[in-house]
């Protein structure tokens, strides 16, 4: 469960990136996250994590306050940033065993996930390489099999397919049905709307650091009858 209330961020005194949000997330849901460049989703993302602090409101994560308890709070989530060129000069299998050390993932459940992960992403040949050596897409997906190795509650993704091949994206659209499915929380930004469309349970769609609509597609088609979520998408943000 994740529960963002009235949180704000300014940059420099002078940019209001985030403007009073709030968002009420709950077990089971896929909520996709949309907005033009440079409409606050990665600084939302970034306050969600703990990687940002807010100005005003809280954030907390099945309970328990970013701000307040960071080390536990980021014990509830796997996140995949918008950048995965991280600990390049590990290997694949090195940062696999590194991401399970830090949360405590046994020995044989670690082999298991990173087996079962290895093939699904095609990635098991790849795991005694440097991450250095991988493509972008292969570094996306080295960070995608970290998040899934000790099975968080809560996903957080910022543009989670960006650079994967078709096989690779539908694999993780299907981890993230079968997360939704167990019970778990999935929030992830994108631009691809008709992934949003197919995907997701709920859609927040926000606008200069403002949130102009959250709820199901259902809702929102309801209210913009016969168009699609690239069409209302549009208007709402043009209109904004």
């Amino acid at each position: 469960m994740i529960d963002i209330s009235h949180v704000s961020k300014t940059y420099s005194g002078k940019v209001k990136a985030v403007s009073d949000l709030s968002l009420s997330m709950q077990p089971g849901e896929i909520i996709g996250f949309i907005g033009p460049n440079g409409a606050g989703k990665t600084t939302t993302i970034k306050m969600m994590t703990g990687i940002l602090k807010a100005d005003e409101g809280t954030i907390t994560l099945n309970g328990i306050d970013i701000a307040k308890e960071p080390l536990e709070a980021k014990h509830q989530f796997g996140f995949v940033p918008d950048n995965p060129d991280l600990f390049l000069r590990l290997k694949g299998i090195e940062y696999l065993n590194f991401m399970a050390d830090i949360y405590g993932v046994s020995a044989s459940d670690r082999r298991a996930r990173i087996e079962r992960y290895g093939t699904l992403f095609e990635m098991s040949s790849a795991l005694g390489d440097k991450i250095l050596s991988y493509s972008h897409g292969m570094r996306q997906k080295i960070v995608l099999m970290g998040v899934l190795i000790h099975e968080p509650s809560i996903w957080i993704l910022d543009e989670p397919l960006t650079g994967l091949d078709p096989q690779s994206a539908f694999a993780l659209k299907e981890i993230m049905r079968e997360q939704a499915a167990a019970g778990k929380t999935v929030f992830f930004s994108t631009h691809v709307l008709d992934v949003a469309e197919r995907l997701c349970t709920k859609v927040a769609i926000i606008n200069k650091g403002t949130i102009l609509y959250y709820g199901t597609l259902d809702e929102l088609k309801a209210v913009h009858p016969g168009k699609t979520l690239e069409t209302i998408f549009l208007e709402v943000t043009s209109h904004a």
